[in-house]
């Protein structure tokens, strides 16, 4: 078994709030090693799949995992977002439940040579999902003005010493290039106070930069509605998150389509034409339990949002 695969987190939660009927067919826009594949093919015999990812190697490794299912999936190597491009090639027009995992796989974050993690200190620069992208972590370190690189940490990771770090940023790479996470990281703690820093203090800025480099958030709430509209009535969406804006986004997203008439309470008639598109499951998001953030530390910021189309 290719060394890709892990157990997802969230997983009985996550094929539980699919409520997978046999026959259906389900869409898993990151699918990462494969294991909410294998779960969502194990629920039926019956049961087909259309799985996308931007990373090759991860479609190379669910190819392994999903062999016992060969003849009911087809796997794409490309972004989720292109859903209907998928869709048509497949042939597909409805949906049954759709899976959004939007966090980074365990594979990624611990390979040296991808360069998401500040722990991996001689790593290159790179952080892409998708390394057929030419587009690196280097070219936003050294290549983005400072105030650029303010908003980004700002708006994508709430980063308190947004201004510092990035002032910080353009004056090391004036003398040299930022090539590895070892070099970010520290450039990132000595931009800190004392007082406030801790082991984890470069995570913000390294999530902030990734999110850059992989436009994670461009399009998610679209791309998030209109899978939803592609469910059969009763069909299921399940979306999981692990920082707040992308939560943020999903919640806006199931708030919206959940609502019914938006008219002013004043008016005798609805002129808006809106109706409830789909119901939220739950009123609050699933989290993991304490026994599964024991085995799996990443876990402990995961939220799953689940909605069914009416």
């Amino acid at each position: 078994m290719s060394g890709f695969y892990h157990r997802p987190v969230l997983l009985d939660e996550v094929i539980e709030g699919l409520k997978i009927r046999d026959g259906g067919l389900y869409f898993d826009g990151t699918v990462g090693g494969g294991g909410h594949s294998f779960a969502i093919l194990s629920a039926g015999a019956h049961v087909r799949l259309l799985g996308t990812d931007r990373d090759a190697e991860a479609i190379a490794a669910a190819e392994e995992r999903l062999a016992p299912f060969r003849g009911r999936y087809e796997l794409y190597h490309t972004n989720y977002k292109n859903y209907r491009e998928v869709f048509g090639r497949a042939g597909a027009d409805k949906l049954d439940g759709a899976l959004l995992d939007l966090g980074i796989s365990s594979h990624q974050i611990d390979d040296e040579n991808r360069g998401f993690s500040y722990r991996k200190a001689d790593a290159p620069l790179d952080m892409r999902m998708d390394t057929t992208s030419s587009f690196t972590a280097y070219d936003v370190v050294n290549g983005y003005e400072e105030t650029r690189l303010i908003r980004i940490l700002r708006d994508f990771s709430e980063e308190k010493f947004a201004a510092s770090i990035a002032r910080n940023i353009v004056r090391e790479r004036a003398k040299e290039p930022i090539g590895t996470c070892g070099k970010l990281e520290k450039i990132v703690e000595e931009s800190i106070p004392p007082k406030m820093r801790s082991a984890a203090c470069a995570r913000q800025t390294f999530q902030a930069v990734r999110i850059e480099v992989n436009g994670e958030l461009d399009g998610l709430g679209e791309c998030v509605k209109g899978l939803a509209r592609t469910l059969r009535p009763g069909g299921r969406i399940c979306v999981l998150t692990f920082h707040s804006l992308e939560d943020r986004i999903v919640k806006n997203v199931f708030r919206e389509m959940s609502a019914d008439c938006t008219c002013p309470k004043n008016f005798p008639v609805c002129v808006c034409g809106k109706k409830r598109e789909i119901a939220v499951i739950g009123k609050k998001p699933v989290t993991a339990s304490a026994e599964e953030i024991g085995l799996n530390p990443r876990s402990k910021s995961a939220k799953l949002r689940i909605a069914e189309k009416l």
